[in-house]
């Protein structure tokens, strides 16, 4: 029971890859504030996979549409190395219909559509990865 207090008290760290900045600074100033969770930033595919291996985030949240290696190949190049494979990731993407939203959640682990409402990022994060409040 003590561990388990002291792991809740611990604060994630999550990774943020997004092309666009305004994305990235809301939602690291979201997380940062609502939550109390350590964000990481990175502008392109290949600086978040550097960045997840180095880093070893709790999570990663990854733009969809990116220029050069899209989301869903960034994920791939995640589950194939073994310091990032079990890292959880969820995809942030403008509106999608539905059968590419079950798509992406096949692929990851869950799915935020953009636009999203800042305050509330965290718990749809807690809820995707089954994270205690």
């Amino acid at each position: 029971m003590r561990i388990a207090c002291l792991v809740a008290l611990v604060a994630r760290q999550i990774l943020v890859v997004d092309d666009e900045e305004a994305i990235r600074v809301i939602v690291q100033a979201s997380l940062e504030f609502t939550a109390g969770w350590t964000v990481l930033v990175a502008a392109s595919a290949v600086d978040g996979l550097q960045m997840a291996r180095a880093e070893r985030p709790d999570a990663v949240l990854i733009d969809v549409m990116m220029p050069g290696t899209g989301g869903v190949e960034l994920l791939k190049l995640l589950r194939s190395h073994p310091l990032t494979a079990d890292i959880p990731a969820i995809f942030l993407t403008a509106q999608i219909d539905l059968a590419e939203q079950e798509t992406l959640k096949s692929l990851g682990d869950g799915v935020i559509l953009k636009p999203f409402e800042p305050v509330a990022i965290a718990q749809k994060i807690r809820s995707i990865l089954g994270w205690p409040d």
